[in-house]
């Protein structure tokens, strides 16, 4: 028999993937190149902070990202909604 309860770490992962698809998303609307480094900001969800923050080293490596700031946000922005959770991320490409 499958299994088809969703744990916290299902989740989690969830969160994880479409914080990265989001972010990516935003690198091309913003016209960065594939091998631009950035530096992701982040103002919204608490939930979605928090699953930012506990899995930041993957999230920033899947994202060429070389940090991640908190409670603001500058460069490209957008507003998404991530697994029901309202947020903002902002990407700014790394001279």
């Amino acid at each position: 028999m499958l299994d088809t309860a969703l744990t916290e770490e299902l989740i989690e992962e969830g969160f994880v993937r479409e914080i990265v698809s989001k972010v990516q998303s935003m690198r091309k609307d913003a016209g960065f190149k594939v091998t631009d480094h950035i530096r992701l900001y982040h103002q919204g969800s608490a939930k979605v902070e928090a699953v930012l923050q506990k899995n930041q080293a993957e999230i920033l490596a899947d994202v060429l990202g070389e940090s991640c700031q908190y409670g603001q946000l500058a460069g490209y922005t957008a507003e998404w909604d991530v697994n029901g959770e309202k947020t903002r991320f902002g990407v700014e490409r790394i001279s």
